[in-house]
């Protein structure tokens, strides 16, 4: 039997894995972790199976389609996300109108929540796999090669006899060292050089170390749809053992990015990855997810065993906000974990949103204001992205704030991000223009530029990612 894992062609350079899909403004492109991670572990149990990942390859339609015509698939894995939901169901039926009869199977946080509804859109699409998904593939691919029915296959809805059928959630897998290496899925079906992040040194290879995240921000779309709101480690001695084979056979890397949802939300956890990369001997440049809570311990035992940078949500500069959007997270908290980052040497990039509950023309300034006293190495603002099964999508359609409920204008035309919430204080438009607003402020500041340019001269390891970022970025900075 052979499977064909997909991330199908949609806008370009269209980032579909990471948290808010979209083309990015600064020419990040994520890995597809983890439609790659259920292919390796298909592999590894014994079906024949090919990857692609149209976005990052620059497949176009036609391209896929003879990639497809020539491995001759019986099942289809295809990766979805929420502004692209209705060009991934007009790919599953570009595919069996050239294979009718072939199994197609969605996944991702987007169909997870609405399974039903997404299978409604096509009647010929066979089913969805909900959450984590490796075991669930995995179990339907052997149901499948028996002749057997799906009806016992946890995790799965699917379409039999014109009826849909949800069958039981499936557990989160405990045991995460049970699912084969990512890197070496990524070694024998992508091209590391096709992926890019703003924040990390180019080329770099992103992995994780544990799954789920234990904090409850209202907005964040994997923990609530997909992986859970629970930290699952993989053990320390597994990572490790990727980040030599990483070292091993990707020798034009720059960086490993570890893109666990908060790699820090265990302080002991991290501190003893950290000790095992030292006493392993293992010398590398590596960025992860971070809280802006994190003590100068942890910092100082991080930046010894090569953290460069760290990527931390801050969302807001008002605590009233960070409250509302359940953040548990104090301003004082923020300001000392910046201090003590700069005391360590660790970079910071800065994450801002702004139109969660109570905002204000008032509030958005106070956190312009504050962003820049933070003086991270670089930060992003946008409007709030509100995805199905989070807590901020709920809060948006119960309050009538959505001006569509059309995903496909969660876009621009271009593919970039797009804001459909608008409150009785704020508009939509309004709050995309205040997010290229501050853009502006920030990185076109004086001093800022200054520091910048100083750190190209003086870093070669930071010269290719910033001139990198900036060739791509400078036109939407420019443009506004």
């Amino acid at each position: 039997m052979k499977v064909l894992f997909l991330n199908p062609p949609f806008k370009g350079k269209f980032s579909r894995e990471q948290r808010s899909p979209a083309v990015t403004k600064s020419g990040t492109i994520y890995f597809p972790m983890w439609l790659s991670y259920c292919a390796g572990f298909v592999e590894q149990n014994g079906f024949i199976i090919d990857l692609i990942d149209a976005p990052a390859a620059g497949y176009d339609q036609d391209q896929v389609i003879r990639r497809f015509l020539e491995f001759g698939p019986d099942l289809v894995i295809i990766t979805t996300s929420t502004p692209s939901i209705a060009a991934d169901i007009a790919t599953v039926g570009q595919l069996l109108d050239l294979k009718p009869g072939l199994k197609t199977v969605l996944v991702g946080p987007h169909v997870s929540v609405l399974d039903k509804e997404t299978l409604e859109l096509e009647p010929r699409l066979f089913a969805i796999a909900r959450r984590e998904y490796e075991q669930t593939i995995l179990e339907l691919c052997q149901t499948l090669e028996r002749g057997d029915s799906p009806s016992t296959v946890s995790g799965l809805t699917f379409r039999a006899n014109g009826q849909l059928i949800r069958n039981p959630d499936r557990p989160f897998i405990e045991d995460l060292d049970l699912l084969p290496l990512v890197s070496k899925t990524y070694k024998k079906y992508l091209r590391i050089e096709d992926y890019f992040s703003s924040i990390a040194l180019y080329p770099q290879v992103t992995i994780i170390t544990g799954r789920g995240c234990p904090y409850g921000c209202h907005f964040c779309v994997y923990p609530q749809t997909q992986m859970g709101q629970g930290y699952r480690f993989r053990s320390i001695t597994a990572v490790i053992d990727e980040i030599e084979f990483i070292l091993g056979e990707f020798p034009t890397i720059r960086e490993i990015f570890f893109e666990d949802d908060t790699l820090t939300a265990n302080r002991q956890r991290c501190r003893e990855f950290c000790a095992e990369i030292i006493r392993r001997k293992l010398r590398f440049s590596w960025t992860a997810n971070s809280r802006a809570d994190i003590d100068y311990e942890t910092l100082s035992a991080m930046k010894a065993a090569g953290c460069r940078l760290l990527c931390v949500g801050i969302e807001s500069g008002v605590q009233h906000l960070l409250d509302a959007m359940a953040k548990n997270l104090k301003l004082d908290q923020i300001r000392r974990f910046f201090k003590d980052c700069r005391r360590s040497g660790i970079l910071v990039h800065g994450c801002f949103m702004v139109g969660n509950p109570g905002e204000t023309r008032q509030t958005m300034a106070e956190t312009l204001t504050f962003a820049i006293s933070l003086r991270p190495d670089t930060a992003q603002f946008f409007p709030i992205m509100v995805y199905p099964g989070t807590k901020a999508y709920t809060w948006a359609q119960s309050h009538n704030y959505l001006e569509t409920n059309d995903f496909s204008q969660w876009l621009t035309p271009e593919g970039l991000h797009n804001c459909v919430v608008s409150t009785p204080d704020l508009s939509a438009r309004e709050l995309v223009e205040f997010c290229n607003a501050a853009r502006r402020r920030f990185y076109l500041r004086p001093r800022y530029i200054l520091t910048k340019i100083w750190q190209v001269l003086v870093s070669p390891e930071e010269r290719r990612r910033t001139l990198k970022s900036a060739l791509t970025f400078r036109h939407y900075i420019l443009k506004h």
